[in-house]
C-alpha cells in the first residue's frame, strides 16, 4: 500500500481517541473565537460590498515585495500602529504564519528564546526554524523565566534574550503576569514577545488587549490575530519599526508568500474602528461571562475571568463522549484532547461569544448536567 505508514498512524490516533475529522458547523456557538460577533456583522459586510463596488481587488496578485503591496495593506498597517500605539505594524495572512515568521526570523544565532510551557503551536513551529537556543519555562511563572536566563548566562550565553508568552491562554483562559514579565525583560535587556490572539478586542481600552501600556516600548512586540474577536482573517505584528523592516528584508515566509487579500486588509481596518466605536459589544460579552460563571460553576466549569471557560475531564474518551452528547442537544461545545493540551487534561472548551445569549447559557447548563451524568 502506497500510504501504509500513514494508515497505521491514523489507526494509532483512532485507538487513542485522538483521530480528528472535519464536519459542518451546527448548534449554538460555544466553540468559535468570534467573541464580539463581528464575523457576520452588517457593518463589515457593508464595508466589503462598498470596496468591491469601487474596484478593490479580491486577490493581491503577488508578494508584498512584488506587485502585491496594495494601498489597503499600507492603510491597515498605519491604522493598526496608531490604534495600538506602536511605531509600526505588519499584516500577515494568519496568526500561525505571523508567529512562525517572527520566531524563525528575529532571534539570531547565539540568542536565547525562553517561552512559556503552554505557548501556541505556531510559536513552536517558528522555534523549529530558529537559529537561537530555545528553552521552556513553567507556565505563568516569572521566576522560572528569570532562572532560565540566569542558567544560560552562567553557561556562557551572551546573545539577546527573547521572552515569549501569550497574554491570554486559549485552552485555560488564564492571563500571563505581563507586568512582572516586562520587569524580567528590562532587567535582562530582553525583548518581550506577547501573543494577544485571544485578548485583542475583549480586554483593554477599545479592545486594545492585555498588553495595553506595554505597546510602544522598544523591547515589546505584540501579535494581534484578526480572525478571532475582529471577525476577519490574518494577523498584525506590532512593534518597533526595525521589526517591520527586518522581517520585510529577512523573513522568508513573508518575502516569498503571496500577500493577503486587499479586501481582507480593508475589513480588518473596519473591525478596528468597530471595536473603538461599539463598546456595547464588549459590555454584552462581559455580561455573558458573568452569567456563564454563575450557571456553569456547579458542574465544575472554572471561572477564569475571561471568555474562555474550560471543564477539565481528564480522560480523552470521556471528554469526547460528553462533547458528543452536548452537540446532539444542539450546542456546539468541542472536546479538546492531546496533543493540543497536555496528557491527562482533556477538556471541554466553552467559548463565550455574542453568537449566544444568556438563555442559551442557561439551557447549556441543563444539558451539561445531563451529559456529565
Amino acid at each position: 500500500m502506497m500510504f501504509a505508514d500513514q494508515e497505521r498512524d491514523l489507526a494509532t490516533l483512532a485507538a487513542a481517541d485522538r483521530y480528528r475529522s472535519l464536519r459542518p458547523r451546527t448548534g449554538v456557538d460555544f466553540a468559535s473565537n468570534d467573541y464580539l460577533g463581528l464575523a457576520g456583522s452588517d457593518r463589515l459586510r457593508a464595508a466589503m460590498i462598498e470596496a468591491l463596488a469601487r474596484g478593490v481587488p479580491v486577490g493581491s496578485g503577488g508578494s508584498r515585495l512584488l506587485r502585491g503591496n496594495a494601498p489597503e495593506h499600507e492603510a491597515l498597517e498605519a491604522d493598526a500602529a496608531r490604534f495600538f500605539g506602536t511605531e509600526a505594524a505588519l499584516f500577515f495572512a494568519s496568526g500561525y504564519i505571523a508567529n512562525t515568521i517572527l520566531f524563525a526570523t528575529l532571534p539570531q544565532r547565539g540568542d536565547l528564546i525562553v517561552h512559556d510551557a503552554l505557548i501556541h503551536a505556531s510559536a513552536h513551529e517558528g522555534m523549529r526554524l530558529t537559529r537561537a537556543t530555545c528553552v521552556s519555562a513553567e507556565h505563568n511563572d516569572p521566576s522560572a523565566f528569570e532562572d532560565a536566563i540566569a542558567t544560560w548566562r552562567k553557561a556562557g550565553g551572551k546573545g539577546r534574550v527573547w521572552i515569549a508568552v501569550e497574554s491570554l491562554y486559549s485552552m485555560d483562559g488564564d492571563r500571563a503576569p505581563l507586568a512582572d514579565l516586562a520587569r524580567v525583560a528590562d532587567r535582562h535587556d530582553a525583548v518581550l514577545l506577547i501573543d494577544e490572539a485571544h485578548a485583542t478586542g475583549v480586554f483593554g481600552t477599545d479592545g486594545r488587549g492585555l498588553a495595553e501600556g506595554l505597546d510602544g516600548r522598544d523591547n515589546v512586540i505584540t501579535l494581534r490575530t484578526c480572525g478571532k474577536a475582529l471577525g476577519c482573517e490574518g494577523a498584525l505584528l506590532c512593534g518597533p519599526a526595525v521589526m517591520r523592516a527586518f522581517i520585510v528584508n529577512r523573513g522568508r515566509g513573508f518575502i516569498f508568500s503571496t500577500a493577503p487579500s486587499p479586501l481582507m486588509a480593508l475589513a480588518v481596518g473596519e473591525a478596528l474602528r468597530i471595536m473603538a466605536e461599539e463598546p456595547a459589544r464588549r459590555e454584552r460579552l462581559w455580561d455573558l461571562v458573568a452569567t456563564a460563571e454563575r450557571v456553569l460553576a456547579p458542574y465544575g466549569v472554572a471561572a477564569t475571568g475571561s471568555q474562555i471557560l474550560p471543564l477539565i475531564l481528564g480522560d480523552a474518551a470521556r471528554t469526547m463522549h460528553v462533547a458528543a452528547a452536548i452537540q446532539a442537544a444542539g450546542f456546539d461545545v468541542r472536546g479538546i484532547r492531546p496533543p493540543t493540551v497536555p496528557d491527562g487534561t482533556s477538556r471541554l472548551r466553552i467559548s463565550l461569544t455574542l453568537n449566544a445569549t444568556a438563555a442559551d447559557i442557561e439551557a447549556l447548563g441543563t444539558v451539561l448536567r445531563e451529559a456529565l451524568q
